[in-house]
């Protein structure tokens, strides 16, 4: 069993400042910037929604799938391992379909203005594209063995 406690407190003053840039440079990066205006877009339709209505805790699920975007790019930047990008790329694009998905079943349940969803939609799109330039400049050869034996 794990011990939460033998864990050290991050702290962040442990690094000097070209550490720190380094932590934060997937900021900088559009697809990253795109997904934390989904995040807000996001948070923002979901307010509009009447908890009464939300019967299916759609709410809850569109922001889960809205916030693991930035999350798992944040990840992928830090790692720097093809196989392990990767794997976080399909883990965006699963949350990413399911947030579009989402759009329509909100839509269909007449939980919100359709201009919010379409709004979102719209986003999204753009993030796809962003998502696809990001994806090409990973470096497949920047990779260490898979022991599952997904990656060969």
């Amino acid at each position: 069993m794990i011990d939460f406690d033998d864990f050290e407190d991050f702290d962040e003053e442990e690094f000097d400042d070209s550490e720190k840039e380094d932590l934060d440079a997937h900021r900088k990066l559009p697809v990253f910037q795109k997904a934390e205006q989904i995040a807000l877009i996001t948070k923002a339709l979901i307010d509009t929604i009447e908890d009464e209505k939300d019967e299916l805790q759609v709410k809850g699920l569109m922001l889960e799938n809205a916030f693991v975007l930035g999350a798992k790019i944040a990840g992928a930047e830090g790692a720097d391992i093809y196989s392990i990008r990767i794997e976080n790329a399909v883990i965006i694009k699963h949350h990413a379909r399911e947030l579009l998905a989402q759009t329509s079943l909100c839509k269909q349940l007449e939980l919100c203005d359709l201009d919010y969803l379409q709004l979102l939609r719209s986003e999204l799109e753009e993030f796809r594209k962003l998502f696809i330039q990001w994806v090409s400049t990973f470096d497949k050869s920047n990779d260490i063995e898979d022991e599952w034996g997904i990656f060969k």
